[in-house]
């Protein structure tokens, strides 16, 4: 049967990365049928309304098998529905360095780990409140022992951490270190919080974590305080395999991922549910470079093979991977962002060119 995949093509100049990836994905010729949108103020004019553009996303991508989100400004409605509508919890950023990446490290050759965030839960839930709502709670601070001071003026915000959400996402990062240990990989998972100051929300996670680990004699575990684990991603990358950690950490470290293998051109990503997934690069709509044709597609373009992967095309996805591979070896190539002057245009020719000739 066909497969069914929405794009959604971002705002500012994401636009300008997903147009040529959704080119080459059809180039391959499979039997994929793609429900593509206009970007965020476009589709507002074209369905009438905000509600009526979200309204049709959604609809989408209930009839999809998955989706390719561009990068928004919060103009581009539908990742709310896609993150908690389809309850995509795991989010995976890989970090592989290949020849042709501009490390900004000195021996980079060994990097190739997955950061697996959980997508659901921590600060991300949104909710937050006047200081003042909390005073009939009467919350005492674990730290000072003294009753929290809800007479100051400020804000709260809840960080919320369960165990149903550890537990499944824990499982998600053993199952991916067992398959990367299949084709080759170390087979080692590394769990990373604030497990000395959070003693209980972020305690829970690596109590849960400890526990699934149990359930895999065959994988190699370890745990770091966050802080610890930051300093180590920088020092020496390439001791990593599978890092699995909360949202917030997850958020701001695979951006520190992505740097030591060149920058967030570079990175791509896949968040992943029970029953569905969709795939975006990790950078931002660079709002500055829009209208340029200079953005890097590389993020874009290794999202795409993720997606290809995740529809059973392995064959198709790992063909992508290599020919962007191959660009980049080549060094003939490059975006201005890894030290050459090529277009966006001109980086996925070549990327067709390896493919299809």
């Amino acid at each position: 049967m066909a497969k069914r995949v929405v794009v959604i093509p971002g705002d500012d100049a994401a636009p300008e990365a997903m147009a040529p990836t959704v080119e080459i994905l059809k180039n391959f010729a499979l039997d994929l049928r793609f429900t593509e949108f206009p970007s965020g103020e476009q589709g507002v004019q074209q369905y009438g309304s905000r509600k009526g553009f979200e309204r049709a996303l959604r609809e989408a991508i209930d009839r999809s098998d998955s989706t390719l989100f561009g990068s928004t400004n919060g103009t581009t409605g539908g990742i709310g529905y896609l993150r908690w509508g389809k309850q995509t919890y795991a989010n995976v950023r890989p970090a592989h360095w290949r020849p042709g990446f501009r490390s900004p490290l000195k021996n980079p050759e060994a990097i190739d780990f997955v950061v697996v965030r959980e997508n659901l839960e921590d600060l991300y839930m949104g909710v937050e409140g006047d200081l003042n709502t909390l005073a009939p709670l009467g919350l005492t601070s674990a730290i000072t022992r003294e009753p929290l001071d809800t007479t100051a003026q400020g804000l709260f915000a809840i960080k919320a951490i369960t165990e149903h959400g550890s537990r499944r996402i824990a499982r998600f990062a053993f199952e991916l270190a067992r398959k990367r240990k299949a084709q080759g990989g170390r087979g080692l998972v590394t769990c990373t919080s604030k497990y000395n100051m959070l003693r209980k929300s972020d305690g829970l996670f690596r109590e849960v974590v400890e526990a699934t680990a149990k359930e895999y004699p065959d994988l190699g575990y370890e745990q770091y305080i966050v802080d610890d684990f930051a300093r180590r991603l920088v020092a020496s990358p390439s001791q990593f395999d599978v890092v699995v950690m909360p949202n917030l950490y997850g958020d701001i470290l695979s951006d520190v991922a992505a740097g030591t293998i060149g920058g967030l051109g570079l990175a791509p990503s896949g968040c992943y549910g029970d029953t569905y997934a969709y795939f975006e690069s990790v950078h931002g709509s660079a709002p500055d470079i829009a209208g340029r044709n200079i953005i890097n597609p590389t993020a874009t373009l290794l999202s795409a093979a993720l997606l290809l992967d995740y529809l059973g095309w392995t064959d198709e996805a790992q063909r992508l991977e290599g020919a962007i591979a191959q660009v980049y070896a080549s060094g003939e190539t490059l975006p201005p962002d890894q030290g050459g002057s090529a277009s966006t245009t001109a980086f996925c020719v070549a990327v067709r060119k390896v493919l299809f000739g």
